[in-house]
């Protein structure tokens, strides 16, 4: 339950811009035909939500990344997540 709670507060705090280059957080239907650049993982983050999606987020961009998938979300502590970048 921890997993789909913290999946949908990443996608739900996808609305928000961290500035007009950054990468975007998409869903699967968003992804089809999108060209995979590999994964990229962020972990030890002890606060909200948001701060993992600003942590995905500077990580696609130093990958040069269009684009991202959270696949993997949790929280045991803190929190933890896995994202496919996309082209």
């Amino acid at each position: 339950m921890k997993i789909k709670t913290a999946i949908a507060a990443v996608g739900m705090l996808s609305a928000l811009s961290f500035g007009a280059f950054a990468a975007q957080n998409i869903d699967t239907t968003q992804a089809q035909g999108l060209h995979s650049l590999g994964t990229i993982s962020v972990s030890g983050i002890d606060g909200a939500p948001s701060d993992i999606n600003q942590q995905l987020n500077h990580q696609a961009d130093k990958q040069g990344a269009k684009a991202y998938r959270v696949i993997e979300a949790y929280n045991n502590g803190n929190y933890h997540a896995t994202a496919e970048l996309y082209n």
